[in-house]
């Protein structure tokens, strides 16, 4: 049966659920998204999206693709009113589109944009509740410059955890960040995006976790440069930031 691609950029917030990828509760993006789109369609299958976020994780963009049946007669605007009518305020589509059946969100994607938010006032907002990361004593300059040493590409497998698929000790974990740059919203909130062709399981965390102790002065540059040479030699890395404050900002294609 001849089909139709429809792409999707989906924001949510993802604190109340387990994660995008679909999981036997169900309380993920993915299922969630699936069972909206089954609700119109159920001849679709599966929805496909650009790579995982995990639980707590929250997205301006991710980016994802299903096949619909050809004689379907929605274009992608009904598809996008349809299908928030359907999801939770939690979880919608910013933008859809009908493109061609070559197109694959996960494997035509060539980098991806992750922003990670440190909140440095002394209290923190509850409106910023698992959105931010308190860090009151964190030093915003020493930060954005901690964080230049990952530029370039490196062996990151100190700053990923292992999924225990059975694949871990095969993965390759050499990725290349091409930017990193930080401002500061306001006084209270740094903004760290974080621009590379990939991301290892948790490496964000690991990476924003690590720059919080250069700039510390509890590990140095020039250790951390070691790590990223001689990662087969080292255990891993000191320290993974929280998971609250994590956004998947933008997929590039």
């Amino acid at each position: 049966m001849s089909s139709k691609r429809v792409r999707l950029d989906i924001a949510y917030d993802g604190r109340g659920f387990d994660g995008w990828q679909s999981q036997p509760s169900g309380n993920t993006i993915q299922d969630t998204l699936l069972s909206a789109i089954q609700s119109i369609c159920a001849e679709v299958q599966t929805v496909q999206g650009s790579g995982r976020t995990d639980a707590g994780v929250c997205a301006y963009a991710q980016t994802a693709h299903f096949d619909a049946p050809e004689a379907w007669r929605m274009d992608e605007v009904a598809w996008r009113k349809a299908l928030n009518a359907r999801l939770p305020s939690e979880v919608r589509i910013v933008e859809s589109a009908l493109v061609d059946e070559d197109f694959h969100s996960r494997f035509s994607a060539v980098r991806k944009t992750y922003r990670y938010r440190i909140w440095l006032g002394e209290v923190l907002s509850p409106f910023e509740l698992g959105l931010a990361w308190h860090q009151p004593r964190l030093d915003a300059e020493a930060m954005q410059q901690a964080m230049a040493v990952y530029l370039g590409e490196h062996d990151f497998r100190m700053f990923s955890a292992n999924r225990n698929d059975g694949k871990d000790a095969t993965r390759d974990t050499v990725r290349e960040i091409y930017a990193v740059e930080s401002r500061l919203v306001s006084p209270e909130l740094l903004e760290i995006d974080i621009t590379g062709n990939g991301f290892l399981y948790k490496m964000v965390r690991f990476l924003i976790g690590v720059g919080s102790y250069i700039a510390a002065g509890r590990v140095s540059q020039e250790e951390v440069r070691m790590w990223l040479s001689e990662p087969c030699n080292l255990k891993k890395s000191p320290f993974c930031a929280p998971v609250g404050g994590l956004f998947l900002k933008k997929v590039y294609y």
